[in-house]
């Protein structure tokens, strides 16, 4: 693959020699990286100085080999370029590139420079870690000759060492010492990154190797044919679970975040089978609320029906598909339903996770995809059909259907929720399940709703029911206050058609509500919900369901709305369920830049999170919530 350097109407002397820092973004073309989240800062210009460089010049890819050639100025339309976001706050930076890799399947790039600005990037990495997203961090170091001199901002071995800060969360962690150790280090950290369990990688590089130049006319490698998903699976393990289907009466799929993406085939198996699907809440977006199979999510904020479809007594078989298994998605390692040795089965493309089910039946590891896929055709093969006869007979037709909404909240015929709410009197503070039903009802079938911790976990997970797959984010791994805020923004950069809602609280507005002002600056139709209680929900009612003293919770009587239109967003507070209703959603989001909603919602009403409380072991006092 080649690299194409294109001249415009800047003088030659503009045009300086390509250094390090070209050579890598020249690298992230070649995988279509087309945007880098980050702050600026002295030890870190040099890739700053490459990105303003490639926003002039334009760098043209061609497949064939390495060789340079210049392309006339008419041809800037073919040019690949990189656009640098400058968040708020590095922490940010880390959100965004999370965001925008999960929209773009991507790898998500971002940087800050040494000292505190890698250390606040901290945060972000380790959430991209536990949810297992592909992701690239570039720090500089001061320059070499500096080391162990008290120099500014010292981040290396000397000193406050980011390498040694970042080595439990990052699936590749190293520093370039040599320029001739760059482009493999690189190569190996950006194929890192996608190899499962994938996660993101860190470069930490001197400043006076970053600015070096490099003779080589482009990259030696190409990286990309690297990136291709490897479609094996287990063999052994595959034909010992067609034998286990021969004897399977009945068979419940119990779907986790890493079914994101591959979820097509195993859906088609399920329909062929006619198995009910649950899924954990990080992975409620894999399907439909409205098919005609799935019962819900368990564990966290999950639902009574699919609690119920894991410990029917007719159930012979759970398959557990791309899940950690962890605390959130076995309502606290339930036994019974989940961690059960007679039923589970595990199926993952991390071999990882099979350390959280050892009393499993069998494990079959391998891409999900391409398993599923092998799965359906080996059992509808003329010469299996009877060997699966028992199961295909259960075949029924995919799909469901959409329910009104009656004064009991449901959303289809398949997925019944725990509470009941009274809509008569709109006057009143809007009920924070009323919001999730407004939201998910009224905006587009394709909206991305992007959920962060807290209240809202609870409130998004149990009553944000989305129509369409693959359109619901939530960042349960790590619990990273904030990181719906910049993942949005992210999302929003990644995705110009589609609407892109945040629901986040006042809490975590207060921690990162500053990235808005990044939406602002792109002028992103962005729509940021915030759930306003004034405190801190989850610990408010923690300490209310627990016994515990009410303590700590409180948080100042904010409005919110005044904070976005100071930035330069488009604002509105909802008092009551009325305003809410009368608020046309559709029109929002038609305008061109960030909208926030200051919703004040009754702050009475407790969250689905009783699981959160009983794994606390602060499950004393009666607790009806789920």
């Amino acid at each position: 693959m080649a690299s194409v350097i294109q001249k415009n109407n800047f003088s030659d002397a503009v045009v300086q020699k390509r250094t390090v820092s070209d050579l890598i973004l020249e690298y992230l073309i070649q995988i279509n990286v087309d945007h880098i989240f980050g702050i600026p800062g002295g030890a870190i210009e040099p890739l700053f100085d490459a990105i303003a460089r490639l926003e002039r010049r334009g760098i043209v890819l061609s497949d064939q080999n390495f060789e340079h050639k210049v392309r006339r100025s008419q041809d800037r339309d073919n040019f690949k370029s990189i656009k640098m976001v400058t968040t708020r706050h590095e922490a940010g930076a880390a959100f965004m590139a999370d965001g925008y890799a999960r929209e773009t399947g991507k790898l998500g790039v971002c940087c800050a420079t040494t000292g505190p600005g890698a250390t606040n990037l901290i945060t972000g990495i380790a959430s991209a870690y536990m949810d297992r997203t592909p992701m690239l961090v570039i720090t500089p170091q001061t320059a070499l000759p500096n080391f162990g001199k008290h120099s500014f901002q010292d981040s290396s071995g000397d000193a406050i060492s980011i390498v040694d800060m970042l080595a439990s969360c990052t699936r590749y962690n190293t520093f370039v010492s040599h320029i001739e150790q760059l482009e493999g280090k690189l190569f190996e950290a950006i194929y890192t990154a996608f190899r499962h369990p994938r996660g993101p990688v860190h470069l930490s590089i001197p400043m006076d190797i970053m600015s070096q130049p490099v003779e080589t006319k482009g990259p030696l490698f190409y990286v990309a044919s690297m990136l291709r998903q490897f479609n094996s699976y287990d063999r052994q393990g595959f034909h010992a679970l067609c034998k286990l289907l021969k004897t399977t009466k009945n068979m419940v799929l119990f779907l986790g975040e890493g079914c994101l993406r591959q979820s097509e085939k195993i859906i088609e198996f399920a329909e062929l089978i006619g198995a009910q699907i649950v899924t954990t809440p990080s992975a409620k977006g894999v399907i439909s609320a409205y098919h005609s199979l799935y019962r819900g999510v368990f564990g966290f904020a999950g639902h009574e029906c699919a609690t119920k479809a894991l410990i029917d007594n007719d159930v012979d078989i759970v398959l557990a598909i791309g899940t950690t298994l962890g605390e959130f998605e076995t309502s606290g390692w339930c036994g019974a339903s989940i961690l059960n040795e007679k039923k589970l089965v595990h199926v993952d493309a991390a071999q990882e996770n099979f350390s959280h089910s050892p009393m499993a039946r069998l494990h079959v590891y391998g891409h999900l995809g391409t398993l599923f896929g092998e799965l359906v055709d080996h059992i509808t093969d003329d010469a299996n059909k009877c060997h699966y006869g028992h199961l295909l007979s259960r075949k029924v037709q995919a799909g469901g259907k959409r329910t009104s909404i009656p004064e009991q909240v449901a959303f289809s015929d398949e997925v019944t929720l725990s509470k009941k709410i009274n809509l008569s009197d709109l006057s009143r503070a809007v009920k924070p399940q009323y919001l999730m039903i407004e939201l998910s009802q009224r905006l587009p079938d394709k909206t991305r709703f992007i959920v962060d911790v807290g209240n809202s976990w609870s409130w998004a997970t149990h009553f944000l029911h989305v129509k369409e797959a693959e359109t619901y984010r939530i960042g349960m791994g790590f619990g990273a206050m904030g990181w719906a805020i910049g993942a949005a923004v992210g999302t929003a950069l990644a995705e110009k058609n589609d609407p892109v809602v945040c629901i986040t609280g006042d809490g975590s507005y207060l921690m990162s509500g500053q990235e808005i002002t990044v939406a602002v600056e792109n002028q992103l139709s962005l729509i940021f919900v915030i759930i306003n209680d004034h405190s801190w929900g989850m610990i408010k009612h923690g300490q209310l369901l627990g016994g515990g003293e009410p303590i700590g919770y409180e948080l100042p009587r904010v409005n919110y709305a005044q904070m976005a239109t100071a930035v330069g967003a488009k604002a509105k507070v909802i008092n009551t369920a009325k305003e809410l209703f009368d608020t046309d959603l559709h029109a929002l989001l038609d305008h061109k830049g960030p909208v926030l909603l200051d919703v004040r919602i009754d702050t009475d009403e407790v969250p689905p999170m009783g699981m959160r409380m009983k794994t606390l072991g602060r499950d004393g006092r009666e607790n009806k919530a789920l």
